[in-house]
C-alpha cells in the first residue's frame, strides 16, 4: 500500500483550517513561480514561517475574547484599543493575505481601463505611480510596507506604514482601502538581494498582478 507523506508545514496548515478563527489562504502559485524576481527559498520561508506565525499568534491573541466574533477588518478598525499582540499579528495576517494575491507568475498583466484612468488622474502615468510607490518603500525606515490605497473620497493615494501596520487601522496617518502592498521587511528580499532594497523594489514590478489590483480597485470604489 502506498503511504502518502505530508510535510510538517502542510500538516500544520491543514490543522489550522479545522479549528482556527483566522486561516492562511493557500499560496496561489508554487514557491518557485516568481523566480527571477522573488526566489523560491524566500517565498517558502516567507509563507510557511513568517506569515504562518502571524496567523497562529493572532488566533492565540483573540481566543477567549470578544474579538473571536469580529472580522479581521473590524479588528483593524479599532486596533489602537487592542494589545500589541493583536495589532502586530492582525496587521501581519491581513498584509500578507493581500500581498500573495497581488503577485503573479503571469507576464505583462496591465491595470484595467478604469484603474488606468484613475492612476493617470492621480499620478500622471503608471510609471510615475511605480516611482512613487518604490520611493515610499525605499524611504520606509526599518521594516514596513508601501501601499496604494483608495481613500474615503474614492481617490488613489500612496503611503507607507511601519512594521505590520496598514491603512485600515485607526492609527494610520493615511487611511484607505489597500489595493496594492509592497512588503519591505528584510525577510521579503534579503536572501536574494541582501541590503539592496532598491533592486528588490525594481524587480517587484515584474510580478505584480494588475488584474487583482484592478479587481480590488473596482470593489473599493463601489
Amino acid at each position: 500500500m502506498k503511504v502518502l507523506k505530508i510535510s510538517a508545514a502542510a500538516f500544520l496548515l491543514a490543522a489550522q483550517f479545522v479549528t482556527a478563527q483566522f486561516k492562511q489562504t493557500p499560496l496561489p502559485y508554487a514557491y518557485n513561480a516568481l523566480e527571477g524576481s522573488i526566489d523560491a527559498q524566500t517565498m517558502e520561508i516567507h509563507y510557511t514561517k513568517h506569515a504562518a506565525g502571524y496567523v497562529t499568534n493572532l488566533n492565540k491573541a483573540v481566543t477567549g475574547t470578544p474579538l473571536e466574533k469580529e472580522s479581521l477588518e473590524k479588528i483593524l478598525s479599532h486596533v489602537s484599543k487592542e494589545s500589541p499582540a493583536v495589532r502586530n499579528n492582525a496587521g501581519g495576517h491581513y498584509n500578507h493575505e493581500l500581498f500573495w494575491t497581488v503577485l503573479t507568475p503571469e507576464k505583462n498583466t496591465q491595470p484595467s481601463a478604469e484603474l488606468t484612468k484613475a492612476i493617470n488622474a492621480s499620478f500622471g502615468s503608471l510609471d510615475a505611480l511605480k516611482e512613487k510607490l518604490s520611493k515610499a518603500g525605499a524611504d520606509r525606515f526599518g521594516s514596513g510596507w508601501a501601499w496604494l490605497v483608495v481613500t474615503a473620497d474614492k481617490k488613489l493615494a500612496v503611503t507607507s506604514s511601519p512594521n505590520q501596520d496598514n491603512p485600515l487601522m485607526d492609527i494610520s496617518e493615511v487611511k484607505g482601502t489597500p489595493i496594492l502592498g509592497i512588503d519591505v521587511w528584510e525577510h521579503a528580499y534579503y536572501l536574494k538581494y541582501q541590503n539592496k532594497r532598491a533592486d528588490y523594489l525594481t524587480a517587484f514590478w515584474n510580478v505584480v498582478n494588475w488584474k487583482e489590483v484592478s479587481r480590488r480597485y473596482e470593489q473599493a470604489i463601489k
